[in-house]
């Protein structure tokens, strides 16, 4: 079957997805968030411009249902659309700079709502949001992983590295922490990438601390996806999701998007994806390497065939912080120093990634050298500073702190 003929055959899957406007109304002090209908989540690309302002979401796979050309009062002038072949462009024209969020995609009963929240902000000389990194702690519910000595819990364990990293995201401005699993929760293949998309994240980080029948085996690794396996443990680990693969498959919803369709429809864009993927693991990796307490199993970025990694579009890798069947690397992860020092790799590898590859219309897109973190209640410096991989004396010449203390609100630099 050639090309064109495949790609004929598998639009027949792919039902034009119609969109109407739903509403435009304040949901919080200065934030309007602008809503609209579609009928099953989509493949969405947004962004903002300048001269003059305006936000743009870009909506495949998808036709208007009627005209939308709906005027409002400040700071939105009016939220239009258009069609372009199988493409709906929906404009936001704004009056001034605003801080937006990348949209969501919420389900409500039978309706999927496309949802685009926007912020007042009279600081702003141009349009900015966060950057949206997806936590995925691995495992979670009736599914716990594997098992250490006395008993450790692989979905213990990855939930509590998850909460670390998501803590130093969400107190650092412009990164935005969601959570795939903010409990012990049960939660399938398909939904953990499913939500990624719906949550509207840059990235995706997938959490594991997994098991090997030779307990000698150890150490920390970074995967992404492939279909074939790039080792003896990865193949070990890919033949281990396999069995709950199959029957997430079937599973997949009316309302939901089809990533196995969408990458033959779209082979540059995952093929981009995977080049970004990589890059992305590769500075988790560099990290990794640099933490004295975590030693490394393979020292390039690994390849195996991981559901949960296997989205279009947004750059996807595993992070395997240990084998729990490994004493030492269960010691070391059931401690949180331990944990802590893994957090702190994801994040460092995280921001690195995006000085090296910057992403538009966020406080990365020219790489400022530093970021500016928000003191919690009980806070101390020593313990930022491990956080960050920087000094205290560092931390108090940067922000001329001398013996004064800090206190929670406080906004600090940290150059990293």
């Amino acid at each position: 079957m050639n090309k064109l003929v495949l790609l004929c055959f598998l639009s027949l899957f792919v039902r034009a997805n119609e969109i109407t406007f739903d509403s435009i109304e304040q949901t919080g002090k200065k934030e309007i968030t602008i809503s609209f209908k579609l009928e099953k989540v989509s493949l969405i690309r947004s962004y903002s411009l300048e001269n003059p302002s305006r936000i743009v979401v870009e909506v495949n796979q998808s036709e208007l249902k009627n005209n939308i050309d709906v005027p409002y009062n400040y700071p939105i002038k009016k939220v239009r659309a258009s069609q372009d072949g199988g493409l709906t462009r929906i404009v936001v024209d704004l009056y001034e700079s605003v801080y937006w969020q990348n949209p969501s995609q919420v389900i409500d009963e039978e309706n999927i709502y496309l949802k685009l929240p926007i912020k007042k902000n009279k600081n702003l000389n141009k349009n900015i949001r966060d950057i949206v990194v997806a936590i995925d702690a691995g495992h979670g519910g009736k599914y716990p992983g594997a098992v250490g000595p006395n008993n450790i819990l692989e979905k213990d364990i990855t939930l509590l590295i998850a909460k670390e990293l998501q803590r130093t995201l969400d107190n650092t401005t412009g990164y935005r922490s969601v959570m795939i699993r903010a409990g012990d929760e049960t939660i399938g293949l398909n939904d953990r990438y499913q939500n990624a998309r719906k949550f509207g994240a840059d990235i995706f980080i997938s959490i594991h601390a997994d098991g090997f029948r030779l307990s000698s085996v150890k150490g920390a690794s970074v995967f992404i996806w492939s279909d074939e396996a790039s080792s003896t443990v990865a193949r070990n680990l890919s033949d281990k999701q396999r069995k709950r693969i199959q029957a997430d498959i079937k599973n997949l919803k009316p309302m939901d998007f089809n990533e196995d369709v969408a990458r033959a429809l779209y082979p540059e864009m995952y093929k981009n994806k995977i080049s970004e993927s990589k890059a992305l693991g590769s500075k988790i990796l560099d990290q990794l390497k640099r933490d004295p307490f975590t030693k490394i199993h393979k020292k390039n970025v690994e390849y195996a065939d991981f559901r949960v990694l296997k989205s279009i579009d947004i750059p996807s890798v595993l992070v395997e912080s240990g084998f729990i069947t490994n004493p030492e690397d269960a010691q070391r992860l059931k401690g949180k120093p331990g944990r802590r020092m893994i957090a702190r790799s994801i994040f460092l590898g995280i921001h690195n990634y995006f000085k090296e590859k910057p992403k538009a219309n966020t406080f990365m897109h020219t790489d400022p050298g530093h970021v500016i973190y928000e003191i919690q209640k009980g806070d101390v410096l020593s313990e930022i500073a491990i956080r960050f991989g920087v000094t205290v004396d560092e931390l108090n010449e940067t922000n001329s702190l001398g013996n004064k203390s800090i206190y929670p609100g406080q906004l600090i630099k940290i150059n990293i």
